[in-house]
C-alpha cells in the first residue's frame, strides 16, 4: 500500500512537472515600428502618398482660389447687376462651395484608399518575414514591443530586418 501512494505521487509529480515545462513556451519581441520605417517599399508608398496628397492640395487651392476670386467680383459688381443676376450668382457660389467640400472629401477617401492598398503588401511581407524568422529560431510567440511594458527576450527586429533584405 506504501508503494502504490509513493507511486502514485512520483506519477502526480511527473505530470505536474511536465505540463510546468510545456506552459513555458518561448517568446520575443520585434519592433515593427522600425521596421516599418526603414523599408524600402514603406519608404517608396510614403513618397507615392505623399505625391498624389501634394496634388490634391493644389487642386483644393485652385478651386479655393477660384471660388475667392468669384466672390471678390460678385461682392463688387452686386449694386450694378439685377437681382435675377445675383440670385444666379449666389446659386453658383453654392455649387462651388458644395463642390468643393464633395472634392475635399473624395481626395481624402481616396487617399486612404491608396493608402490601405500600398500597406497590406507591406504589413504581409512583414508579417511573413516574422513568422518565418520566429519558427526558425524555434519561437512559439513573437510580440510586438510597441505594446510592452517590459521587453526582456529576445529582439528579433535584426532578424527580421535582414530576412527583408534590408
Amino acid at each position: 500500500m506504501k508503494q502504490l501512494k509513493t507511486l502514485l505521487i512520483a506519477a502526480v509529480l511527473f505530470v505536474s512537472a511536465s505540463q510546468v515545462a510545456t506552459a513555458q513556451a518561448k517568446s520575443a519581441h520585434v519592433d515593427v515600428s522600425e521596421i516599418m520605417s526603414k523599408m524600402p517599399a514603406m519608404l517608396e508608398a510614403q513618397k507615392q502618398l505623399e505625391k498624389l496628397s501634394q496634388t490634391y492640395q493644389a487642386d483644393y487651392k485652385t478651386m479655393g482660389d477660384e471660388y475667392n476670386a468669384k466672390l471678390k467680383k460678385y461682392a463688387a459688381e452686386v449694386d450694378s447687376v439685377s437681382q435675377k443676376m445675383n440670385e444666379e450668382r449666389q446659386k453658383e457660389v453654392a455649387d462651388m462651395e458644395k463642390r468643393i467640400g464633395e472634392f475635399g472629401q473624395t481626395a481624402q477617401k481616396e487617399l486612404q484608399t491608396k493608402e490601405a492598398d500600398l500597406m497590406k503588401p507591406i504589413e504581409d511581407k512583414i508579417k511573413t518575414a516574422i513568422q518565418k524568422v520566429g519558427k526558425a529560431k524555434g519561437y512559439q510567440y513573437v510580440f510586438n514591443s510597441a505594446g510592452l511594458l517590459l521587453a526582456d527576450g529576445p529582439d528579433l527586429t535584426v532578424d527580421v530586418k535582414k530576412e527583408l533584405g534590408f
